[in-house]
């Protein structure tokens, strides 16, 4: 399992990579944030809580994507502008995710933080999950980044990924704790920069 001084070398790296991608991506962040703003006619930041590190709520920040009525899973995409549909697509709307990073609520890498109901409700060995911060990318956004078409396939996409993709998140997060190298994390890292371009 990872150790305390891993999770020192991770912050470590997110730290320092953090401040190096800085001055490169605040001002194309302002810019689709403004953007987003007139796309949607809504503030182009989207704020809301997710489940962190040991279980800890915090504020997930990303641009804004989405018409103003109500979503539900597995129909996201027709809920999003055609400009947020882009964004969405390149994972553009993640970049202010950067700020989550710098204050320590999320790391580049690891398990993708979860609305409360889920992370939060972990038992057992399942919890080791929650020894990480939660990441931008990680193996299990990997393997589901076409998770909001795999959902709109189901009859009913609450329950496909409540016990389906949920389950099988828990597991690949799980072997990324327990065998967590600082190689792999730069793995997904790249393999993310590519799924995006």
């Amino acid at each position: 399992m990872i150790s305390s001084k891993q999770v020192l070398v991770k912050r470590l790296f997110d730290l320092f990579f953090g401040v190096f991608l800085f001055p490169f991506l605040i001002m194309p962040i302002v810019l689709l944030m403004l953007l987003a703003t007139i796309d949607t006619g809504q503030w182009g930041v989207f704020s809301q809580l997710r489940i962190g590190q040991f279980g800890k709520p915090f504020k997930i920040y990303k641009i804004r994507t989405l018409k103003q009525e109500g979503h539900r899973l597995g129909h996201l995409d027709a809920s999003a502008t055609r400009f947020g549909k882009f964004l969405r697509c390149h994972k553009l709307d993640e970049l202010p995710q950067l700020f989550n990073v710098l204050k320590g609520d999320m790391s580049f890498v690891g398990p993708r933080p979860d609305l409360a109901g889920f992370a939060d409700r972990l038992e057992g060995e399942d919890r080791i999950v929650l020894n990480v911060k939660p990441g931008i990318t990680g193996p299990a956004t990997l393997k589901y980044k076409d998770e909001e078409l795999i959902l709109a396939q189901q009859v009913d996409p609450e329950n496909y990924n409540r016990t389906i993709i949920w389950v099988d998140k828990v597991e690949i997060n799980k072997k990324y704790v327990r065998n967590w190298r600082f190689s792999v994390d730069l793995l997904f890292i790249l393999k993310s920069i590519k799924n995006a371009s």
